[in-house]
């Protein structure tokens, strides 16, 4: 046994390790490409959507007799196996590179050329039983390939992010059920405001997220549009004419995705405008996110200087010289995730603009960007639920405290006792320190029955009618 096997490209005879899955064009990409320092095996959803790709073209070659039977199975078979788990540490091209794709397809095609062989009963580098480009590239191009792979590898990520952001708003909602009862002063402008509850507070931030929820699903249809048959520019050149139907069906059938194909191979495969869309999306989110987070960090200041309105658990150790300092680091990282995502989709406009005619070159950019936006949106949500937001508790005593001292309750008298006397009690209150309460009691506008109704915890924190004074 050798530690070295001879392949040949059109640049001539390069040794590649024995040992390895890849072949030539894998080893030529890991050379040109030394950017980054990640590879592609970090990225398993994108692997697992190669694979899944080169199975449904096996499938549909097969079926239209263009393809043995036997080396159908085989390509199906290692796939299968690529799918599960196997063989990702041999995807080693840099996750940016030149090309449009083309290298991290032709990584694909050789891993999966050479577990086939291995299945078929030969050795790696046999190409004449199976050949990488010729069986198992058949009626592709890396043109319909990547992209395709792009799209089915974003549909799983987006599955994720969606149930870790449902995750972080039932944690929410939840917060905002046990402190329903708490009165609070809300801010505008950082100055004060009404009062609202605490949960009322916490309640936005779930529908907040909802919301985009919504938006994610519905930009999720758009992703899911292949161009898979419109090999090198959308014509389909090379690829029988129902090669695309039968792969979409075979596609459907591995992934449990609903795709379809684009009605125009030509636009699909050189626009970008769906990627651009999501990644609006996502940048949407993390300007929502990265807005609690800032509420977060606002309302738990302190703790005895700063709001101190809301107590975040304590999960490390704040300062090497201020001892017993705690930062609000939950919040911080997160904040952190947003700001990544909003570079991220600067990255994906700046590339889907670049494109030039039939193609846009720059898809592996984008590809490194949504991944990147999407598992940290994904790992930030789950951090910010279970690390932060479930073990929120609520300072009463500093609520209650800035519910009684505020001069902003006068604006709940002002439909009563209208908006010129409602001034003249909050001014005499900001220059005299002393509370609205008070000083409408001592002036002997309302009695003090009328008045704990007025200022009553269903009358500050919701719509009602009024019956104003006369004179």
């Amino acid at each position: 046994m050798t530690d070295t096997r001879l392949e040949h490209d059109l640049l001539g005879d390069r040794e590649v390790p024995a040992s390895a899955y890849y072949g030539v064009h894998t080893l030529r990409a890991q050379e040109n490409f030394q950017i980054s320092g990640i590879t592609i095996a970090t990225m398993p959803e994108l692997i697992v959507a190669l694979a899944s790709v080169k199975a449904a073209a096996a499938k549909a070659n097969a079926e239209l007799g263009l393809l043995p039977q036997a080396q159908c199975d085989a390509i199906v078979a290692a796939c299968a196996e690529i799918r599960s788990g196997a063989l990702h540490d041999q995807f080693v091209v840099d996750v940016i590179q030149g090309g449009a794709g083309t290298s991290t397809n032709m990584n694909a095609n050789e891993v999966v050329c050479n577990r086939a062989l291995e299945l078929m009963g030969h050795q790696r580098g046999e190409y004449q039983y199976l050949h990488p480009n010729e069986q198992v590239n058949m009626a592709q191009s890396t043109n319909d390939v990547y992209p395709t792979a792009i799209r089915i590898a974003t549909c799983f990520a987006i599955k994720s992010l969606l149930a870790a952001m449902a995750h972080l708003r039932d944690t929410f909602a939840a917060k905002a059920e046990e402190f329903s009862g708490l009165l609070k002063i809300g801010r505008t402008q950082l100055q004060d405001a009404v009062p609202m509850t605490l949960g009322q507070e916490f309640s936005t931030y779930a529908v907040m997220l909802e919301e985009d929820m919504a938006r994610l699903i519905r930009v999720e249809v758009l992703v899911r549009e292949i161009n898979l048959g419109a090999t090198a520019i959308g014509t389909g050149i090379t690829a029988h004419p129902e090669y695309a139907a039968k792969a979409l069906h075979h596609l459907r059938e591995i992934t449990g995705l609903d795709l379809s194909t684009a009605p125009n191979l030509i636009e699909a495969t050189q626009d970008c405008g769906d990627f651009v869309q999501l990644s609006g999306v996502l940048k949407r989110i993390a300007v929502k996110i990265s807005k609690i987070c800032n509420d977060l960090r606002l309302l738990s200041s302190g703790p005895r200087a700063g709001f101190g309105e809301i107590n975040l658990p304590a999960m490390q150790a704040g300062s090497s010289i201020m001892p017993g300092k705690v930062n609000p680091v939950i919040p911080e990282v997160v904040n952190q995730v947003a700001f990544e995502v909003f570079g991220n989709d600067v990255t994906v406009t700046f590339a889907a603009e670049g494109g030039q005619l039939q193609l846009n070159a720059f898809e592996p950019v984008i590809m490194n960007a949504l991944s990147r936006s999407l598992t940290l949106l994904t790992t930030g949500c789950m951090t910010l639920a279970d690390r932060c937001v479930a073990g929120i508790t609520a300072n009463e005593e500093r609520l209650r405290e800035n519910i009684e001292r505020s001069i902003a309750l006068v604006t709940a008298l002002n439909p009563i006792i209208g908006y010129k006397q409602a001034t003249a009690i909050a001014t005499e209150a900001f220059s005299d320190n002393r509370n609205v309460r008070d000083i409408v009691l001592q002036k002997q506008l309302m009695s003090e029955e009328e008045l704990n109704e007025a200022l009553r915890h269903e009358m500050l924190t919701q719509p009602r009618e009024y019956a104003k004074r006369q004179g």
